[in-house]
């Protein structure tokens, strides 16, 4: 029976995002595994847009006096992204699909680059708590789910949520 391969990307944790976006994520997931059978690697970045904080982003920020965020300096990031992964595999099985889980330190292109250059997608799906890229490169469609979108059509879902402010 041929079992339709699906790359799920993680940048925050998939339950957080389900909730957020009313288990959007997880209904798709499910909807495909009733048509037949899936198999999803998570990819759990642990390399995020937030972790970065630009200049032009600063400084905006200095002018209006608000600014970004950082993760707290003892946030182990590497260890936050095994948890996602993980909790992540866990629900995937749960609702009856097989599941396996990577880490990646890199940003969201390279990374699922790297991941589909040795293995074979059906679909790619991206939920993520920001879309990364400055409001320029979304405009001139340079941001990563544009990039993405380039290469995957319409075998991209992306489900977007706000960011987790910790």
């Amino acid at each position: 029976m041929a079992m339709r391969r699906y790359l799920l990307v993680l940048d925050m944790d998939l339950l957080a995002i389900d909730e957020e976006l009313d288990l959007e994520p997880i209904n798709h997931i499910v909807g495909e595994q009733e048509r037949e059978p899936c198999e999803v690697t998570v990819l759990s970045l642990a390399k995020t847009p937030q972790q970065k904080l630009p200049a032009m982003e600063m400084l905006l920020g200095a002018r209006v006096g608000k600014f970004p965020m950082a993760p707290r300096p003892d946030h182990d990031v590497a260890a936050s992204a095994g948890h996602r992964m993980n909790l992540a595999v866990r629900h995937l099985k749960m609702i009856g699909c097989q599941a396996s889980g990577i880490i990646s330190d890199e940003e969201l292109v390279p990374a699922v680059r790297a991941e589909t250059r040795g293995h074979a997608y059906d679909e790619l799906i991206v939920a993520t708590g920001m879309q990364g890229g400055s409001r320029l490169a979304r405009l001139l469609r340079l941001d990563p789910v544009h990039q993405l979108r380039r290469r995957w059509g319409k075998r991209l879902t992306v489900f977007e949520g706000k960011p987790l402010v910790s």
